[in-house]
């Protein structure tokens, strides 16, 4: 086999010999984008660092090939190591480059140093610090010399802010590496994303739009933000190299960081993932979810859903940018309001985190939009039967997968179906969350205008299920029957035993997989007992008196009230019913990787691998397990960080901003100095946050960092954590009120405190930070406030 290939003849199965210039630079002129001719020396052309005779002899015919159509052609020579310019790191101006080279000599001489630059200290130093292995096996680049008129750089976003709104460049006359050298002072200018608008000097104006034209379709052709290297010659624009904006990397591979907030300027929130979420996820959890998130929302180069150390945000400058430009704000509203909190979209910062998206995306957005609708609508109208049929589908797979032991049969059962069962439980959850929040925010918006916000907030605090307990209370409603001997633990355990605290995170047990677990739970039930049936008739009560002042200002209204508010209890219902069969379906996804990891040998190391990469290995293809330890070692240092702010706007560092002892849980704002962007965490004694459940309470607070720590909580205490959700329902009861910094009126607290009775605020933003444990507060559940009396 050939060990040199031109661009116009390199394959993808020699790309990653090639490393991340050789690949890009092939592809590129095989597009017929204005790169220059030339070839690539793969590694096995040397011996150490001298080429080989045979690879020489194919060196001169590309060379003579070269010259014979440019005649008294010069050459660059320069490096392609095979994690240069990749995803990890740009090692831009580590390795050696020689220009303007013409004698066979000479090339072959540039040939080995350019080699030889591979065992730099220097090189060894950066591929420490960017956690990549310090010995590089490097091909070599030949290309014909441009001797450019103009040579300059630029990056499609910014690269120290991550702000997609325009692209970023600078330039110099003459070539290149006295723009890299700083030997001259660089002109710099900018061009609009979207639009192309051009601000700099005069003298390059005239290839701007070429320029802004190349630049967009690098981006979509690259998948992500670029850094170009370009020139003019003799008024010909020529591409010289692109590679990933080494700042707006979101995720290195080797060593399992995740930081979406530096691939663009935009908000994030984690307003309901954090609940769905509350702990580090696993690469194989994150890897699951984005698949699944992939599957439903498609728009190439956007990031919906995103990572940042090891926990789930979204995106909301994407999502008011796209329904924006399709009128449909409002529509964004009612959803959003009732799911992160109507202030994360009033924000008056958002206007400077728009996502910038061509039009030209838009339009097929929309209409994969349409058909995913489509498709979580006809779903949705299977909902009941998915409820019905899961609890058997799961337990004929379990059987299935334990008894499997063939490595490639247990790859095919994921893609044949196992995948597509999580695939309908998404799209059916979609469905049912979106008809319950669009439901809840029409409701919302109509009773505003009819009775005002605080009487609206008021009625939808105290609504109840009527009849049938909603599925989030079985936990601790089953708990008290199994005391009082009505089931027994086993009905216990195949009802309620899969729900858990982080029920998306496949690595830790369900309560089920813990012989001990109901037994912790019945002896806490035991030393602080509750009546459910007591908790649920007063909120009842509470909603009857609401009820009754309504339907007697209202009386021509009442019937359409009451029947709206039975649509958004059943649609409530539904949802929650829906969010626990999935857990069950979340269960199958965590015995099938279990199941692998046994057949691989890899054990529970299984969980520090993609599902690709599982996948991968369980078809005997190559997967750098090498990896693990120091994905195992990122984990844990994520692990041991406080929660992060609710919302971040910009480039978030968490552990800069851990370092802080004033931080917040509530906004962090890049664009501001650290002091500026933390929210006052002293002085004054009120909290506002959004109502979740109706009624004032006074009381000593607890505060809690997880459901595990519940066994400290008093009865009628007012327990004060970050978030909460299916995991500290136990611990619900003998809470007097529940008060914390994420959530909105959908959330976890907010749902299960209505159903006991039990005042609550959520989105408070830092309640955590500052209310401690034994502070007196008097907590407004209708009205959203925290008042700190001592």
């Amino acid at each position: 086999m050939d060990t040199v290939y031109s661009f116009r003849k390199l394959i993808p199965s020699l790309y990653r010999q090639a490393g991340g210039k050789g690949r890009v630079l092939s592809l590129l002129f095989q597009k017929k984008y204005p790169v220059p001719e030339g070839f690539i020396i793969l590694p096995g052309s040397f011996n150490n660092d001298d080429i080989t005779e045979i690879a020489w002899k194919l060196v001169f015919t590309h060379l003579e090939t070269i010259r014979n159509e440019y005649p008294e052609t010069s050459f660059s020579v320069r490096s392609s190591a095979i994690a240069e310019d990749s995803a990890l790191a740009s090692f831009a101006g580590e390795f050696e480059t020689l220009l303007d080279v013409s004698s066979d000599t000479d090339i072959k001489k540039a040939i080995r140093e350019v080699r030889v630059s591979r065992h730099y200290p220097r090189v060894k130093e950066y591929s420490r610090s960017m956690g990549i292995e310090v010995v590089h096996e490097m091909s070599v680049i030949v290309q014909r010399m441009i001797h450019p008129d103009i040579s300059g750089v630029l990056f499609t976003a910014d690269p120290l802010t991550g702000n997609r709104i325009r692209m970023v460049g600078n330039y110099v006359y003459g070539t290149g590496d006295k723009l890299v050298s700083g030997e001259i002072e660089a002109s710099e200018f900018t061009i609009s994303w979207a639009k192309g608008k051009y601000e700099g000097p005069a003298e390059l104006k005239r290839y701007h739009r070429k320029l802004h034209k190349l630049a967009r379709r690098l981006e979509k052709e690259l998948g992500c933000p670029q850094d170009i290297e370009w020139a003019v010659s003799d008024t010909k624009l020529c591409i010289l190299q692109s590679r990933p904006i080494s700042t707006m990397i979101g995720h290195n591979p080797m060593t399992g960081e995740y930081n979406d907030s530096l691939t663009g300027d935009y908000i994030w929130t984690c307003v309901n993932y954090a609940e769905a979420a509350p702990k580090v996820m696993t690469p194989l959890s994150w890897s699951v979810q984005q698949l699944m998130a992939d599957e439903n929302i498609s728009m190439p180069g956007c990031i919906w859903m995103g990572n940042i150390g090891g926990h789930m945000y979204h995106n909301i400058s994407l999502s008011v940018y796209v329904y924006g430009m399709f009128k449909m704000k409002k529509r964004l509203d009612k959803f959003s309001g009732e799911f992160i909190g109507e202030e994360a979209l009033s924000d008056t910062r958002i206007s400077r985190y728009l996502a910038p998206i061509p039009s030209v995306k838009l339009f097929p957005a929309w209409i994969q939009g349409i058909r995913i609708k489509y498709r979580w609508f006809t779903r949705g109208l299977k909902t009941q039967t998915f409820i019905r049929n899961t609890p058997t589908w799961c337990h004929e797979m379990a059987e299935r997968i334990i008894k499997i032991d063939n490595s490639q049969e247990l790859a095919a059962l994921l893609n044949d179906e196992i995948y597509p069962y999580m695939r309908l439980s998404f799209s059916i959850l979609m469905a049912a969350a979106e008809q319950f929040a669009l439901n809840m925010g029409s409701f919302r918006i109509e009773m505003i205008e009819l009775i005002g916000k605080t009487e609206t907030n008021r009625l939808l605090t105290c609504i109840t299920q009527p009849e049938e307990m909603l599925a989030s209370m079985g936990p601790v409603n089953g708990l008290a029957e199994v005391a009082s001997g009505k089931i027994n633990r086993e009905e216990y355990l195949e009802k309620w035993g899969h729900r858990m605290a982080a029920e998306l995170e496949l690595s830790i047990p369900r309560p089920f997989e813990d012989p001990a677990w109901l037994d912790r739970r019945l002896a806490e039930f035991n030393e602080s007992p509750y009546d459910i049936d007591e908790l649920r008739t007063r909120q009842r009560s509470e909603f009857d008196i609401v009820w009754a002042e309504i339907k007697n200002q209202y009386p021509g209204k009442a019937k359409s009230i009451r029947k709206k508010i039975g649509r958004v209890t059943e649609d409530s219902r539904r949802r929650e019913e829906t969010r626990s069969e999935i857990t069950r379906v979340a269960y199958i996804s965590r015995l099938w990787c279990l199941r692998a990891g046994e057949l691989t040998g890899i054990d529970n190391d299984v969980f520090f691998l993609s599902l690709d990469e599982i996948h991968s290995l369980l078809n005997g293809k190559e997967v750098h397990t090498e990896y693990i330890p120091a994905r195992k070692n990122t984990y844990e240092k994520y692990g041991k960080m406080p929660p992060y702010p609710r919302v971040i706007c910009g480039r978030f560092d968490p552990f800069k901003w851990a370092e802080d002892p004033n931080r917040n849980t509530d906004i962090y704002d890049s664009h501001k100095s650290f002091s500026e962007s933390r929210e006052k965490v002293t002085g004054g004694n009120m909290i506002n946050g959004i109502p979740g459940s109706a009624g004032v309470v006074e009381g000593l607070v607890r505060r809690l960092d997880s459901p595990e720590e519940g066994n400290s909580l008093r009865k009628g205490e007012i327990l004060v954590a970050s978030t909460t959700n299916i995991g500290w329902t136990l611990i619900f009861p003998r809470a007097g009120a529940v008060v914390t910094d994420i959530g909105a009126s959908l959330s976890h607290a907010s749902v299960v405190a209505r159903e006991l009775g039990i005042p609550a605020v959520v989105n408070c933003g830092d309640a955590t930070m500052r209310l401690k444990t034994g502070d007196r507060v008097r907590v407004d559940g209708a009205r959203g406030t925290v008042e700190i009396l001592d």
